[in-house]
């Protein structure tokens, strides 16, 4: 669990910068989806390679960004596979894991700060799902 992806759109390229380089600091080996300046980019045409490889499972967590966080994660949560939760402070992150088992995380980098996003990105790989009663509810996520 020591490999996670990360992708954004040119809104949220300077913040998916800071939090790559803070997840390398951290150990992690990041596999980065793109995209990689501020030239204006259509979001799915990133973030569809990304949650394809997590919904298959070749990828267990990921890190998606955009100006609000709403266009990503609404590509991503197409996928049968994928939990993934927007979350803009570090109480929604914790809950996203405890409780619904979210494999990506969704950020709005016009909204919070590099400082809160590193809190929200350490909460989120660091709390692990509760299970349990939770786990029922997760498998009725995906549409059969």
């Amino acid at each position: 669990m020591n490999k996670i992806a990360i992708a954004c759109d040119h809104a949220a390229f300077h913040l998916k910068e800071t939090v790559k380089l803070y997840l390398k600091e951290k150990g992690f080996e990041v596999i980065d989806y793109g995209t990689n300046s501020e030239e204006s980019v259509d979001y799915p045409d990133i973030i569809h390679p990304l949650a394809k490889d997590v919904n298959e499972g070749k990828i267990q967590r990921a890190i998606i960004m955009c100006g609000s966080g709403i266009g990503v994660s609404i590509v991503a949560n197409k996928y049968a596979n994928v939990r993934c939760a927007l979350c803009m402070n570090t109480e929604l992150a914790e809950m996203s894991r405890k409780h619904n088992n979210a494999n990506i995380l969704s950020m709005g980098a016009r909204f919070i700060s590099e400082e809160l996003a590193l809190q929200i990105v350490d909460r989120f790989l660091n709390t692990e799902f509760e299970g349990g009663r939770h786990q029922r509810r997760v498998e009725k996520i995906p549409i059969h």
